[in-house]
């Protein structure tokens, strides 16, 4: 029988953990480039469930080895506890177990990194038993080579007498579970990966066409996914709101159809056992006919998050793959002081200089705007691939004059 809360019972929730952000840039860190990814990291945090308190960024040769900050960074990190009551610090790349510990230790709180920051979102937003899965591995896969600091107190003893025994062996017999853990979990996923196989290939003999969404985390795959299927698919403006993958039909001009699939959405910096974990999960983007990459145009920094996109298509060895670009968003750059429609709306946005061009699409999914004529673009891409080599989108973004013309009265 469950707990019986009275009508006084008062529920309090547990106040939000107080985050401060640091990262260290290299010579080659371009300063914009930093300013990015540390803002990123804030959107991460808060998506987390976490409250920014503050953030600092110190430029070093390198990352030190032994607390990934200098020294005069890690006093000041020390003091700003004090000011800002910070009680966890989140560092914006990958820390080794032994930085990790040293960070702990010096500070004196909870010291998380990037990695670890991206995999607890994947766990909150894991719903299918595959999704849950995949999350599962990377996590395990994170955690193996920390374990060690579990037991750092044991090595600080120096070995000999009292340090042999229940410790190490316990030490020895997590590792053991974790490994152990790991295979299982790999034998699940290599299981629903063949099945996913299986299933693709029932779908090439009926020979319907797969189209897979691809672009950077929050550009709105979901929204469009919505909008072209007429579906239910959750959408929120959160990183990573969409992590299981979605399938749907679509209808295409002269009663063709489609299915449609919707899955994790990139990020720079995307830890390689995220990607190794959704192995099975991303095959279904390497597998599909045809990548429609999702661009959000009103983000200041689209360009970069299209360097992204095409670096991880590159590492999935599909940057080739024929594609469509669909710039999305696109009525959140209109003059809110007037109305409009998708008529207007798309004649005034095509007079860009170098918005509009082949095989790149101006569409708002929240609007419904330029969905014909990508059903149409689908529908051609799909009878046969353009014989002109792909154009990836950051390049071409970046011959844009972000200037846009003069509002028509």
């Amino acid at each position: 029988m469950g707990a019986v809360i009275s009508r006084n019972t008062v529920i309090t929730k547990k106040a939000p953990e107080k985050a401060f952000l640091v990262t260290v840039a290299t010579k080659r860190s371009q300063p914009k480039a930093v300013e990015d990814s540390t803002a990123e990291l804030a959107q991460l945090t808060r998506t987390a469930g976490a409250r920014v308190v503050g953030n600092t960024v110190q430029r070093l040769v390198s990352p030190n080895r032994a607390y990934y900050v200098g020294s005069g960074k890690l006093e000041e990190l020390i003091t700003l506890k004090e000011t800002t009551g910070y009680n966890l610090a989140i560092f914006d790349d990958e820390l080794t177990p032994l930085q990790q510990r040293n960070l702990e230790g010096a500070l004196g709180v909870k010291v998380i990194d990037r990695v670890a920051l991206i995999l607890d979102i994947f766990g909150r937003h894991a719903h299918t038993s595959e999704g849950k899965m995949q999350v599962d591995l990377a996590q395990h896969q994170y955690l193996l080579p920390r374990l060690a600091g579990q037991w750092s107190h044991l090595e600080r003893l120096g070995g000999g007498i009292g340090t042999r025994g229940p410790g190490e062996s316990q030490l020895e017999t997590d590792k053991r579970l974790i490994r152990r853990k790991i295979q299982r979990l790999e034998a699940r996923i290599e299981e629903v990966r063949k099945h996913r196989t299986l299933y693709r290939q029932q779908r090439q003999r009926q020979g319907i066409p797969v189209v897979a969404l691809v672009g950077y985390t929050n550009s709105g795959k979901s929204s469009l996914l919505n909008a072209l299927s007429r579906a239910n698919v959750l959408v929120e403006d959160k990183l990573f709101a969409t992590l299981d993958p979605i399938t749907r039909r679509i209808s295409l001009p002269d009663g063709g159809t489609a299915l449609l699939t919707d899955t994790v959405g990139f990020i720079r910096k995307l830890p390689p056992t995220i990607i190794t974990a959704f192995r099975a999960t991303l095959e279904e983007i390497s597998q599909a006919s045809l990548l429609v990459h999702v661009v959000d145009l009103t983000s200041h920094n689209a360009v970069e998050q299209c360097q992204t996109v095409e670096t991880i298509l590159a590492e999935l060895n599909i940057a080739a793959k024929p594609r469509l670009t669909v710039l999305n968003k696109i009525d959140l750059l209109l003059d809110k002081s007037r109305q409009w429609d998708e008529d207007s709306a798309l004649d005034y946005l095509s007079n860009w200089p170098g918005l509009a061009g082949k095989d790149t699409l101006l569409a708002s999914a929240l609007a419904g705007w330029g969905l014909g004529r990508l059903r149409k673009e689908i529908k051609q891409a799909l009878l046969g691939p353009p014989k002109a080599p792909v154009r990836t989108a950051a390049k071409w973004l970046s011959q844009i004059n972000n200037k846009p013309p003069e509002t028509p009265s």
